[in-house]
């Protein structure tokens, strides 16, 4: 008989040892505030949580690039939409992730807000024009030092870092983030991007083979076939009503951006205008959208209220 108590107990406590084990390892899978995923790539290890969080992104031919994160707190993020934010000229992605987070929090959204930073994207030429050209010659790059470039691989990144269940993603960027996408979508026709959000560009690469690169595509090196693709992709130009201030310093006043018109609430309706156009004479469905935002100017977090309800 006690032999028998004493086999009995060892086994019970053997099950209550690894009902303990299954219970934690279930916890941090599924706990509100408990790590998302440990990634492991190239030797980094990456633990992303709910709410706030940074990494820095490697995983590309380019420069390291800081990630701000926002994650909501959900049991199971998996299903969860994510999208790419696209900070504006003064480079502070933790800005626009922070006036995202309130948003993603009430309407589930996985926020990735890359930073491009001055010193090793410098000026508009290596961010808001992708660094697909160099120099006063505009010398062609190879596309794997694009800024461009970043992006698809970053988001692949993402994806296994969360094991979400995503295969697309929203790109979404305001004012020189703007000029990003617009631009990103003529030169990367096969990236993952569900929805593409340009909001508040201040000047615009225009759908028009003559006008020269950058305010047109002439010398741009992009195809007839890409810019059909791109007229036909589901695309929301976001324009605040209020963003008419002509006195903007940072405002672009060439002849070339004027000619766009007199401030950013009309030159947006000049590049969706044009593209309109341009899908008529190319005989292509355009799968462009333009949406005004009342009351709003040239403010991300104006904008971003809206952007967030498009992104499903």
């Amino acid at each position: 008989m006690n032999f028998i108590y004493i086999r009995s107990a060892f086994w019970t406590l053997y099950l209550v040892f690894l009902l303990t084990v299954v219970l934690l390892v279930s916890g941090c899978a599924t706990g509100q505030n408990a790590d998302i995923s440990s990634g492991l790539m190239d030797g980094e290890k990456i633990d992303l949580t709910t709410g706030k969080d940074k990494f820095l992104f490697t995983q590309w031919t380019g420069s390291a690039i800081p990630v701000w994160t926002y994650i909501p707190d959900r049991k199971d993020i998996r299903d969860l939409p994510i999208v790419i934010v696209m900070h504006g000229t003064g480079r502070d992605a933790d800005r626009y992730r922070d006036e995202w987070a309130t948003l993603a929090e009430e309407n589930n959204l996985i926020i990735i807000a890359p930073e491009f930073s001055k010193k090793n994207f410098p000026k508009a030429e290596k961010y808001n024009l992708g660094g697909v050209f160099k120099g006063r010659d505009n010398v062609y790059q190879a596309e794997d030092s694009w800024a461009f470039s970043a992006i698809e691989p970053l988001f692949s990144r993402v994806v296994d870092l969360l094991d979400s269940r995503q295969k697309e993603y929203t790109l979404y960027g305001h004012s020189a983030g703007s000029q990003f996408v617009h631009r990103f979508l003529f030169y990367k026709p096969d990236a993952r991007v569900k929805r593409y959000i340009a909001a508040n560009a201040g000047w615009y690469t225009m759908p028009d083979f003559t006008e020269i690169f950058p305010y047109g595509l002439k010398d741009a090196k992009i195809s007839a076939e890409n810019l059909k693709a791109a007229l036909q992709k589901d695309v929301v130009i976001l324009l605040g009503d209020q963003d008419i201030d002509q006195s903007s310093s940072s405002l672009r006043r060439t002849a070339e951006a004027m000619r766009q018109g007199v401030h950013r609430f009309e030159r947006g309706h000049s590049f969706f205008n044009q593209a309109q156009k341009k899908a008529r004479e190319f005989n292509v469905p355009f799968g462009w959208r333009l949406g005004i935002v009342r009351g709003a100017g040239h403010s991300n977090a104006q904008m971003a209220v809206v952007a967030a309800k498009l992104v499903y």
